[in-house]
């Protein structure tokens, strides 16, 4: 049996034991009610019926799932060793890789992934593999079969008036909840863990200081052999991200989204506004790969005529100005959301205050409406720098590779996160100090994105209590 199969056999019978459950729950209930005056001498059912069914469904489902978890990380092992227990294991070399090899070859055309096997001594395990895992599998389905039908039982006779159903549901509830929680949690710091360890190593090769105020960013040059001290100044990428994603892109996103925003809460009739709020944020939702090819068919091949234009020579088709405008178009549904939501929430009498004293309607916004809702409007752009500054594809696509330290816009830049992306691109070694830095940049992107988060969200729990 395949996996698909026994977890939907599991699920099944986890569906009939709610349904046995709860129906003898629901016997025992109506048998309290019609007891008549001997009411007093059966105990009311403590539980609703639906606890009694969650728990019997559990106690079937959970202990099968995981034994059957356990048992897909235990049974590849079991079924390699007792191949390698079969006669026609004998020719296989005594190397390690070069068995391994062999195996993983008979294990893929066992497994449907392959016809035929290249080597003819992996041809010859192919039926013995195929037959431990029918084995294996059959015996871990019979195995989880009996724990479901084992818990089912036991879940059964716990059924009575006095049982704490509902207790004992909740309790897994809350226990799933919190190990949820932990699961993110624990991610989170084995994400923190492992770029520390591998930036210390890093830095290692290379002095911090070098690399935090260097203005040379050359790594290949350091994998060729030309030395390290010079080759990982890593200002020229703080600059392109900054140039690119917290200033060209702010001028486009912040404007537009606040006077969206603007338009939106106080002049938009409620039908208008019904249509482009939704309309408006269809553009979070785009793929970013989209808004690379925009970017680099549509928008850069206009900024290199318009540049031409001016009369800036050797204009790029690579440009700064390319990838920031399109970025910021891609982030202004994070500005206009926030700003939307900041100034719906200024309480009406304030409004109605600034009307009452004569201020007109742009008045009334213009001097009360965005400096009550400033804070919340500042939390909204904070967030949409710490996407913008984390964006990959449109960079790559638009703005180019070159490592340049250059106010100009029409230039080719790069960013951060598009050399993360060239350094750990291909088979690399994870022991040069060109690899390495990629570790080192995620490690200083996550920390000015996550100072970027906690000061805008304080910005706006601020707003929040002073306005709630």
């Amino acid at each position: 049996m395949n996996a698909v199969s026994i977890f939907t056999l599991i699920l099944g019978l986890g569906l009939i034991a709610w349904l046995s459950a709860r129906a003898k729950a629901m016997r025992l209930a109506s048998a309290s009610s019609e007891a008549g005056p001997a009411a007093h001498r059966r105990p009311l059912l403590h539980s609703l019926p639906g606890f009694h069914g969650w728990y019997a469904a559990l106690w079937v489902v959970a202990p099968a799932m995981l034994f059957m978890a356990v048992w897909a990380n235990v049974m590849p092992a079991l079924v390699t060793d007792r191949v390698l227990h079969d006669p026609a294991a004998a020719t296989l070399p005594l190397d390690p890789m070069s068995r391994g090899a062999i195996l993983s070859e008979a294990r893929n055309v066992a497994q449907g992934g392959a016809q035929v096997a290249f080597d003819p001594r992996a041809n010859a395990l192919v039926e013995p593999y195929r037959a431990a895992q029918r084995l294996y599998s059959l015996g871990g389905a019979i195995v989880a079969l009996m724990l479901a039908f084992a818990g089912g039982a036991y879940a059964f006779t716990r059924v009575r008036p006095d049982f704490r159903a509902r207790n004992k549901v909740e309790r897994v509830v809350m226990g799933a909840l919190l190990t949820a929680s932990l699961i993110a949690i624990i991610t989170t710091v084995g994400i923190v863990a492992s770029l520390l360890w591998e930036s210390l190593r890093f830095f290692s090769f290379v002095n911090p200081f070098d690399f935090l105020f260097g203005t040379k960013w050359s790594p290949q040059s350091a994998a060729l052999g030309y030395g390290s001290d010079n080759a990982f100044g890593a200002v020229p990428l703080f600059w392109g991200t900054i140039f690119i994603g917290a200033i060209i892109a702010m001028v486009v996103a912040i404007p537009l989204g606040l006077m969206s925003a603007v338009y939106l809460t106080q002049y938009a009739k409620p039908r208008a506004r019904a249509w482009l709020k939704p309309i408006l944020e269809v553009l979070a939702g785009v793929p970013t790969v989209v808004y690379g090819y925009f970017a680099a068919l549509t928008i850069a091949p206009n900024m290199r005529d318009f540049a031409v234009m001016l009369g800036i020579p050797n204009a790029s088709s690579e440009s700064a100005l390319a990838a920031g405008l399109v970025m910021g178009v891609m982030i202004i549904p994070f500005v206009s959301s926030m700003a939307d939501d900041s100034i719906a929430s200024v309480p009406q009498a304030m409004r109605d205050g600034s009307l009452a004293m004569g201020a007109t309607t742009s008045e009334t916004i213009r001097q009360v409406l965005v400096p009550a809702a400033l804070p919340g409007v500042v939390g909204g752009v904070l967030l949409a720098v710490s996407r913008a500054i984390g964006e990959t594809m449109i960079v790559v696509m638009a703005a180019g590779l070159a490592a340049n330290l250059t106010l100009n816009p029409f230039a080719s830049v790069t960013t951060v996160t598009t050399q993360i992306v060239q350094l750990l691109t291909g088979d690399q070694e994870f022991d040069s100090p060109k690899t390495l830095a990629a570790f080192a940049l995620g490690l200083v992107l996550f920390v000015v994105t996550l100072l970027l988060n906690i000061v805008a969200l304080r910005v706006v729990k601020r707003y929040r209590e002073a306005y709630e």
